[in-house]
């Protein structure tokens, strides 16, 4: 069993290159992290209609996600119980039933075990079909139409895993109609980590100006100022950071959701026309992050971009490699002709080979491979930017730091991972849940946010 108290230091707010990297590290990952969360798994715009499935993973686990003739919807292992080959081939489609390329035994859209060719002949109608059906996802749960599975019978329902999470989402995935993904994922392989890219979107704002620094000078627009960080405005005027609970965050560019569209003119219209309602629903509050650019994750391993409108999930294929799926998020009332639009501006920026995908894939393999040192293993990394700015918020939920430029969820994801990967079960969890914070940052800790009075 790993020692998680040798590998990361909250008070400080460092962690050891190790966690890059070895196996030891990504196996208990992969049972406490993968085999407790809530994870994404698809959304009910891509599985619509009775018979309809999407396949994908959860942690290294193959699983079919159906929705049930009766409109509900069901996740199973996709592996056949009678020699454990991958049922389900395809990615998405319609079907009634599941068949076995191997033996022909076929399973239902519920996972009941259906049919077993001669049967009779050489089971002599003894095989106990009940015993033999598909491995159940044991939680599915719907959030705003985002589908997630959980294997963990204990673990807390989904909107108190999302939590004060949920909160900052409601202000666009409860309004303009609601969120959808659109397309089907473009996906790729990465070299790196699954951690690397989930602690980037969950709040690197310190690399944008940086990393990107000849793509926001050829896209242009507002951004194109941060290149090369030789430009910025007062810290505490730029946005904020948030964490939560179960260690999902974001940071935020105030008024900046269309920085990186090209034409932004139909996209700012839709949101100053969407705007009230938000205001009106969610509060004033709720109305400022709507506008807002979000760089943001959901842990352990689902991210996006609010504004720029992408969402990805890093699926883990061992410490060293991850595959990436791509979706572009549009709220439904949007025109068609505007989601087309987004999605060709998500694709030309964070798909595959999008001139930012590009840019942050190189930091995220090297970010990996360098640990391949046992030298470079026994190194640590930094986390603290902007720690004494952490604390609570008067008005608004989770931990907040005082700037969009910050690791205030940096810190909260290896809080939260460090935590997860120490506990028994969620039971030794759920005792915290009253006081992660005073746990963490004192019972005093007001955010620089807050004391500045930022509005």
């Amino acid at each position: 069993m790993v020692n998680v108290d040798n590998l990361i230091d909250l008070e400080n707010g460092v962690q050891s290159k190790k966690v890059f990297w070895d196996q030891e590290v990504y196996d208990q990952e992969i049972e406490r992290i993968f085999g407790r969360s809530w994870l994404f798994l698809t959304h009910e715009s891509q599985i619509p209609e009775p018979g309809d499935f999407f396949t994908t993973f959860m942690g290294e686990d193959p699983v079919i996600v159906a929705r049930q003739m009766d409109g509900t919807i069901k996740a199973f292992i996709n592996s056949c119980t009678h020699r454990g080959n991958q049922i389900c081939h395809a990615d998405s489609g319609n079907t009634r039933s599941f068949n076995c390329s191997y033996h022909g035994w076929s399973f239902g859209i519920d996972g009941e075990l259906a049919g077993v060719p001669l049967e009779a002949e050489v089971y002599f109608n003894k095989l106990d079909k009940a015993a033999h059906r598909l491995p159940e996802v044991t939680q599915v749960d719907n959030y705003r139409g985002f589908i997630f599975g959980c294997f963990d019978a204990e673990a807390p329902p989904l909107q108190e895993w999302l939590g004060e999470m949920a909160w900052y989402m409601d202000s666009w995935a409860d309004t303009g109609g609601g969120a959808e993904l659109i397309g089907t994922p473009m996906k790729t392989i990465l070299k790196c980590n699954w951690k690397v890219p989930s602690e980037n979107f969950i709040g690197d704002g310190y690399h944008v100006g940086w990393t990107h620094s000849a793509a926001l000078q050829m896209i242009g627009g507002p951004l194109s100022a941060l290149s090369g960080n030789g430009e910025l405005p007062p810290m505490d005027d730029v946005g904020a950071q948030v964490t939560t609970r179960h260690g999902h965050g974001f940071g935020v560019i105030w008024e900046l959701g269309h920085a990186i569209h090209r034409d932004p003119g139909d996209y700012i219209q839709f949101q100053q026309q969407t705007l009230p309602e938000v205001i009106e629903k969610k509060g004033e509050w709720r109305g400022k992050f709507y506008t807002g650019h979000w760089n943001s994750g959901l842990f352990p391993n689902c991210s996006f971009l609010y504004g720029t409108n992408t969402f990805k999930i890093w699926h883990p294929k061992g410490p060293h490699e991850i595959e990436v799926w791509t979706w572009t998020l549009v709220q439904k009332n949007m025109s068609p002709e505007l989601k087309r639009e987004i999605k060709k501006q998500a694709i030309q920026t964070f798909g595959t080979a999008g001139t930012l995908e590009s840019d942050d894939g190189e930091n995220m393999e090297t970010c990996t491979r360098t640990n391949r040192g046992f030298q470079t293993r026994r190194g640590t990394m930094n986390a603290s930017m902007g720690m004494e700015g952490d604390g609570r918020h008067p008005e608004l939920p989770g931990v907040l730091g005082a700037s969009f430029i910050g690791e205030t969820s940096y810190r909260g994801f290896y809080r939260f991972w460090g935590e997860i990967m120490k506990a028994e079960s969620w039971a030794d969890i759920h005792k915290n849940d009253d006081t992660w914070v005073d746990n963490w940052l004192g019972k005093d800790a007001v955010s620089g946010m807050a004391a500045r009075n930022i509005a």
